[in-house]
Formats: structure tokens, C-alpha cells, sequence
């Protein structure tokens, strides 16, 4: 799908505040809010948009500690790794990359013992992993998950 500046106008808004009504953002852009949610209805069937979530503080939520784990796992088994990450819970995001790591993960856990659990029961017991080197985030000082539209 191509994006003309309306939409993209339109996705400015909603990454800013997803819970904006149409009416405003059609305000905004001087359109009318049926011009809006038909753009909107169709980025959502084309995939461009493709969800609303709450941006949740993981501290807030009980979840102290954060890593940043680079993982090796045997060639040819990387799809298999991928399948069995995307059932464990604590694992935020999960990137299949180029360099010495196949697989990096953004994990959140309660604490460290949490993390230890999650890395030795769960990662490091999987079909096909090979190493992995966990780094603990310390503080995040930016973290966006709006796109430069």
C-alpha cells in the first residue's frame, strides 16, 4: 500500500495518542472524520496499522530487571528457536539478525533470579541453542516506538 501524506498525518496522531477520536484528528487535518476512518479501516486491512496497545511501564508492571540477550543456535535450527521464543513469556521482542548473533531478544523479568530462571530453564534449554550472552540494561534513558512518519 502506498502512503500518501494523509495517512500519514493520520498515523502521526494516532502513534501520538491512539485513542484520539477520528473527529479531532479530522479536525487537525481539516477532513471530515468519514475521509478518516476509511483511511484508517483501510491502513488496518492492509496492515499498515496493526494494532492499539497500551504502553505499559515495565517497572510499574513488576518487572525490574531488563536484558538484552544475543543467542547462537545450530544452522538450520533458526526457525525452530524463533517458534519455541515466541511462547516464553517475558520475551518483549524478538529479532532475527545478521553478525555474531542469530537471534537477539528484548527480555523484561521480575528481578535477577527471574532472569537467571528465564535464561537457564527456558532459552538455554531449547532444541538448538548453541550460546548466548545476556546483557542486563541498567536504565533507558529513550525508548520510541513511534515510526519518523
Amino acid at each position: 500500500m502506498e502512503l500518501d501524506e494523509t495517512d500519514r498525518e493520520i498515523l502521526r496522531a494516532l502513534q501520538s495518542d491512539a485513542r484520539k477520536p477520528f473527529s479531532e484528528i479530522a479536525r487537525e487535518i481539516e477532513m471530515s472524520s468519514a475521509t478518516v476512518h476509511d483511511r484508517v479501516n483501510r491502513m488496518e486491512e492492509a496492515g499498515v496499522i496493526r494494532g492499539y496497545h497500551a504502553d505499559v511501564d515495565p517497572k510499574a508492571a513488576g518487572f525490574g530487571t531488563s536484558a538484552v540477550v544475543g543467542l547462537s543456535v545450530e544452522q538450520g535450527r533458526e526457525q525452530d528457536a524463533l517458534d519455541r521464543l515466541a511462547d516464553i513469556e517475558g520475551i518483549q521482542a524478538v529479532h532475527l539478525t545478521t553478525g555474531e548473533w542469530d537471534i537477539i531478544l528484548r527480555v523484561y523479568a521480575e528481578n535477577t533470579d527471574h532472569l537467571r530462571e528465564l535464561m537457564f530453564e527456558e532459552i538455554a534449554d531449547m532444541e538448538g541453542f548453541a550460546r548466548s550472552q545476556t546483557m542486563v540494561v541498567l536504565g533507558t534513558e529513550y525508548e520510541s516506538r513511534e515510526l519518523p512518519l
